[in-house]
């Protein structure tokens, strides 16, 4: 259950990250202390780096590990599987094959910090030597060992496909539904001897000045990927490859805000109520910053075997296209706002095109 960052923590050079500090929900991982900005990671050849930040959240992506066949790294600048270029490291994330036989199986299993798990997995085998069908459905949940630093996640994945001698056809289908309490500021180095798993977010004063901490400080994402890969052997030394692809992400994460200045949320100040002489141009408020984004395109690829010498040809086009929001859900003073006050909204756009050549010598 513990997210893919985890199962890579023995490996030399590596340093993994929890935010929650037990390898559940918000984690991440440094090659030679690049950190996954600068890394170039791929599922089925598929770009996953976010086009905007060129992040990657396995946390939208719970359990996935658990429908993982491979997974490839290789450290320092050079190319990924579908040829654009990796400064820090790339990382190739394969799903597993179909098993010959039916399968079947149920999964619970508890941990530290009140950890569950709990998962379904269920496969036809190949039928007729040729036709496939796998599917998953997981549910983790931690309270974390970082204070507050819950995780509520859910995934699905689902793959068929046909299995022929020359052809494979493959639908995959990888859902996750993640919320999970912020942890991300750490702890600060004054607090970290006396209290390890302090979490400052969240934190506000009440109006009778005792220190609070709000429920709901929490990130809440879906990201859907749908993946059509073909493979076609077109003789006994060349192959190609072709694949399309869309990821579907929507969310939000939820702040109290002390004391916030209303006009930064374009509010205008107001008068306090009962009492006209008063001007108030800060409140207490809840905001909520928003993602809608799409994700799309297609990648190829054609390889010539030629024993010692392979040579490869290939390219991708995507197409980001992300929507940025923020609304106001409530505020002490606001009465010139109405509900779901929107106080920004902008879109980021990126096409990416790239076609590389390379070629592999086997020597000796």
């Amino acid at each position: 259950g513990r997210d893919i960052p985890y199962l890579l923590e023995q490996m030399p050079g590596l340093v993994v990250s929890s935010d929650a500090g037990n390898g559940l929900g918000l984690t991440s991982f440094r090659i030679r202390g690049t950190d996954m900005n600068r890394i170039n990671i791929t599922v089925n050849g598929i770009p996953l780096n976010d086009a905007e930040s060129h992040g990657v959240f396995f946390v939208n992506m719970p359990d996935f590990a658990s429908s993982l066949g491979s997974l490839q790294v290789q450290r320092g600048v050079g190319t990924s599987t579908n040829g654009a270029a990796a400064f820090g490291a790339s990382v190739n994330l394969q799903t597993t094959p179909p098993p010959s036989e039916p399968y079947g199986s149920i999964t619970n299993a508890y941990g530290s910090f009140n950890t569950w798990k709990h998962s379904i997995e269920t496969g036809t085998g190949l039928i007729n030597g040729k036709w496939a069908l796998d599917a998953r459905l997981s549910k983790l949940s931690s309270d974390g060992y970082i204070d507050r630093a819950t995780a509520d996640l859910k995934s699905l994945y689902v793959s068929g496909g046909f299995y022929g001698k020359n052809t494979i056809a493959r639908l995959n289908i990888i859902s996750g539904i993640q919320t999970t309490y912020q942890a991300w500021d750490g702890v600060p180095s004054n607090i970290l001897d006396t209290n390890r798993t302090y979490n400052g977010i969240g934190k506000y004063i009440d109006y009778r000045g005792n220190i609070k901490f709000y429920d709901n400080e929490t990130d809440n994402y879906q990201q859907d990927h749908y993946q059509l890969q073909i493979s076609q052997r077109l003789s006994d030394r060349l192959t190609g490859n072709f694949a399309l692809h869309y990821t579907r992400g929507i969310g939000y994460y939820e702040q109290y805000k002390d004391d916030a200045r209303l006009t930064k949320y374009l509010i205008n100040p107001v008068l306090l109520p009962g009492n006209d002489s008063v001007l108030i141009s800060r409140s207490d408020l809840i905001r909520r910053k928003n993602l809608d984004n799409h994700f799309y395109g297609f990648t190829w690829s054609v390889n010539y075997d030629l024993d010692k010498l392979l040579l490869m040809a290939g390219g991708s086009g995507n197409q980001y296209e992300g929507l940025h929001f923020g609304n106001v859900i409530w505020a002490e003073f606001a009465q010139t706002a109405g509900y779901n006050h929107r106080w920004y909204e902008n879109t980021g756009k990126k096409q990416d095109l790239n076609v590389y050549l390379k070629a592999q010598y086997q020597a000796g």
